[in-house]
């Protein structure tokens, strides 16, 4: 039986101590949510309509398949920087043997990226957001490229943490 939460009562998570830094817990989310805020319905009913007008604009736009892949790619590209890629969008749209060899580990990161997503977007049909959806998609992120020895697949075991040093 899935909890019932009211969101207002909703604990995101918790900083737990740990040497020298504190590391942020989350909290599970899988719970049935009862709303009873009036200006939460409010806001949750204009994000409806914000997404009744996308789905509405998407139907003018002629290969709508074409202009997905194009933000997938995009997105891709741009995020995968965080791990220090210098791949670009043309680069990424190129096939593996037009890349420069000297090049090809970040294209394969990009590529990964492209592929992870549209995995991920092709599971929801037949899986809910979970566990093993975020897990199988990591794998697929991982496969070939640097950090593919560090337990793909897996929740990491250790604290991450972004800057050089734990102070």
């Amino acid at each position: 039986m899935i909890e019932k939460v009211n969101i207002k009562d909703f604990i995101a998570g918790s900083l737990r101590s740990q040497y020298q830094y504190e590391s942020f817990t989350p909290s599970f989310i899988y719970k049935e949510w009862l709303i009873d805020d009036p200006s939460l319905n409010t806001k949750l009913s204009y994000a409806d309509r914000c997404i009744g007008e996308l789905n509405a604009f998407s139907q003018m736009v002629p290969d709508i398949d074409f202009f997905i892949s194009m933000h997938v790619t995009k997105e891709a590209t741009k995020s995968s920087r965080i791990e220090g890629t210098k791949t670009n969008i043309q680069e990424a749209l190129e096939e593996e043997e037009d890349i420069d060899p000297e090049k090809r580990d970040d294209w394969t990161e990009v590529r990964n990226y492209i592929d992870a997503i549209n995995f991920s977007i092709e599971q929801l049909e037949r899986l809910p957001l979970s566990s093993r959806l975020i897990r199988e998609t990591h794998g697929i992120l991982m496969r070939g490229v640097r950090g593919e020895r560090k337990t793909p697949g897996e929740y990491r075991k250790s604290q991450n943490w972004i800057g050089p040093s734990l102070k």
